[in-house]
């Protein structure tokens, strides 16, 4: 080979180079937002009402979700967003209700872990991983913000770093000490915390009814009658696949239809139930009775 040839290859090399790094320039860069749900209820329910407990609180997921996609839109002004990834536990991995609500919202996928029986979030760090490493490894994204607080989670930061995309730790303002790990705010590339006027509008705290207890407390069959009540109301409001979803988990309802399904049968019974175990579990018994006579 002369050296005209040699000349002519690499001219050709250069310029197919060329439009290679043209091509790479003009393709825009991708974020997504990965937020552990259970860190988020903890710390901005704690934040904001005093208690990490769920049942105390509603929080508007639609809302808050939009609030970090503006927040991502500004810190990553020439990147396009491609999904808000929602980590949350379910018994069984059956979505609830209000996590049926939250996937379908526009551009976020919900996944699930599970729930054990003290209600503590299984496997949800391992999507988290799972979902970064995956992303990263195949240049689907550019940059991550995490939205989260365990020390599991230095493990799915530095799979991500390793395949070249950029982690940004998002925490919640806490009341005192800190709520993430500190081995995970020394991994990632930067951090960013939501203070008390940020989260204020997206925590609700639900209302308390007190109820005398002078007056004699309601039978069991009272109280099952009711439950069957609240159930007939219920299906007759969400429809016949709402409660296939439901039925897999008996004998165990959602926290959020346990809440409601107490709340509103103390209503109707003018009574509070919180102190009597078992005419609670006659209330859950009356309301799966009368859905399982449905199905």
């Amino acid at each position: 080979m002369n050296e005209a040839e040699i000349r002519e290859r690499l001219d050709r090399t250069n310029e197919l180079l060329q439009r290679v790094l043209a091509e790479v320039s003009k393709t825009p860069s991708t974020h997504a937002i990965f937020v552990d749900a259970g860190y988020v209820y903890a710390a901005a329910g704690l934040l904001v009402t005093g208690t990490e407990d769920r049942r105390s609180f509603d929080l508007d997921a639609e809302g808050l979700i939009e609030a970090f996609i503006d927040k991502a839109r500004t810190i990553f002004a020439d990147s396009r967003l491609l999904r808000v990834y929602w980590y949350d536990g379910a018994r069984r991995r059956i979505h609830t209700v209000e996590q049926q609500s939250i996937a379908e919202l526009p551009d976020v996928k919900v996944r699930l872990g599970n729930l054990n029986a003290n209600n503590q979030q299984k496997g949800v760090d391992s999507l988290i991983r799972t979902d970064l490493e995956s992303l990263a490894r195949h240049r689907a994204i550019s940059d991550a913000a995490l939205v989260g607080g365990d020390e599991d989670l230095v493990s799915a930061v530095e799979a991500a770093q390793g395949y070249g995309a950029r982690v940004h730790l998002w925490g919640i303002e806490a009341g005192e000490g800190r709520n993430q790990a500190e081995p995970l705010l020394w991994e990632v590339d930067s951090q960013r915390t939501f203070d008390l006027d940020f989260c204020r509008p997206y925590v609700t705290r639900r209302p308390v009814t007190t109820y005398e207890d002078d007056t004699p407390a309601p039978s069991r069959e009272d109280v099952r009658f009711v439950g069957a009540q609240i159930a007939a109301a219920w299906l007759a409001a969400r429809g016949r696949e709402s409660l296939a979803d439901l039925l897999p988990g008996h004998p165990y309802l959602p926290g959020s239809v346990d809440q409601d399904l107490l709340v509103e049968a103390e209503r109707l019974l003018q009574h509070s139930l919180r102190g009597h175990a078992h005419l609670r579990r006659a209330l859950r018994d009356g309301f799966w009775q009368h859905l399982q006579a449905q199905y």
